[in-house]
């Protein structure tokens, strides 16, 4: 047994019911959408808005490097201290403490420090697919940053980025990295089979971008109004026949009304094995896919080199 697969066994997950800490959760949310539009302004567009995303870090989350100029920066959030930090490839830095910090003053403040590298950049301030009566700049509603339950949070993400890394290795095909959408919050990784898929008339540019090719997606998010707990998801798209009539594993995850399956938080939390809990669900959710799209399942398995 290698040292990450002990380290996933052994580790021991912390309960996350949305309720104790949802109003945190939509301040995080919000500033991710003001980190993540940055990134999107400063960076050239990639497939499948795979240039907009943020990645997991051993502290929290980040940009990863952003091109501005002749170098990059960064900003990233330390969900371990509670903090934003930006630094650049010149040697520029600055940061702020995130504790009960309004969602406008989080943009002021680093709107401010970005202008203090030198770094120009505007975004658009209307919150995604999110009913806020005031746009970002102007949010002073959304203030609940309360640090221990981020760091909750961070600890589920480190760990769920970790295993589905693991069940991207076993993929030889083209796949997105594990990265976290902030329109929708949540941790995904996506496969795809390579063939085109076909979109109705008068599909959105931003939908059309994503679903232009046919995938089997799995991700965490948090929990929302439309689901109340954290859980752990997968569906394909575009949906085939009998997609649903599959089995899953474990027993506790479910297909949902619309195709995605859904296995919650709290059920792989309290397994026996969290980790082989989590991959057999991902892998059955991806083989029922797999299988009733019709695609090369065999041609896109990993091989170990040699």
């Amino acid at each position: 047994m290698d040292a990450g697969s002990t380290f996933l066994l052994e580790v021991e997950l912390p309960p996350l019911p949305l309720d104790e800490w949802e109003d945190t959760k939509e301040t995080l949310h919000r500033y991710c959408q003001i980190v993540g539009k940055v990134r999107m302004e400063l960076s050239p567009p990639r497939n499948h808005w795979w240039h907009v995303t943020l990645y997991v870090t051993p502290h929290g989350l980040t940009t990863g490097p952003v091109p501005y100029r002749a170098g990059t920066f960064d900003l990233s959030f330390d969900l371990l201290e509670n903090r934003l930090l930006a630094t650049t490839s010149e040697g520029g830095a600055f940061g702020f403490a995130l504790d009960d910090l309004p969602v406008a003053e989080f943009y002021g403040r680093l709107f401010d420090g970005l202008g203090f590298l030198g770094i120009e950049a505007s975004i658009n301030t209307k919150p995604f697919d999110l009913d806020d009566e005031h746009t970002l700049a102007e949010n002073t509603r959304h203030r609940a940053c309360e640090r221990s339950h981020v760091r909750r949070y961070h600890r589920v993400l480190a760990w769920a980025n970790q295993v589905f890394g693991e069940y991207a290795s076993r993929f030889n095909g083209k796949q997105s990295p594990v990265h976290l959408y902030w329109h929708s919050f949540d941790l995904a990784v996506t496969r795809f089979s390579g063939k085109r898929a076909p979109l109705p008339e008068g599909t959105d540019p931003v939908t059309r971008e994503a679903y232009s090719h046919e995938v089997i997606s799995c991700g965490f998010w948090p929990g929302d109004r439309n689901v109340p707990e954290p859980a752990f998801y997968s569906y394909t798209a575009p949906e085939p026949g009998g997609l649903t009539e599959q089995l899953l594993s474990p027993d506790a995850a479910a297909w949902q009304e619309g195709g995605a399956a859904l296995l919650p938080y709290e059920e792989v939390r309290s397994s026996a094995s969290p980790r082989d809990t989590l991959l057999g669900f991902l892998q059955s959710a991806y083989e029922a896919g797999a299988k009733t799209a019709n695609w090369y399942a065999a041609d896109l398995e990993a091989r170990t080199p040699g």
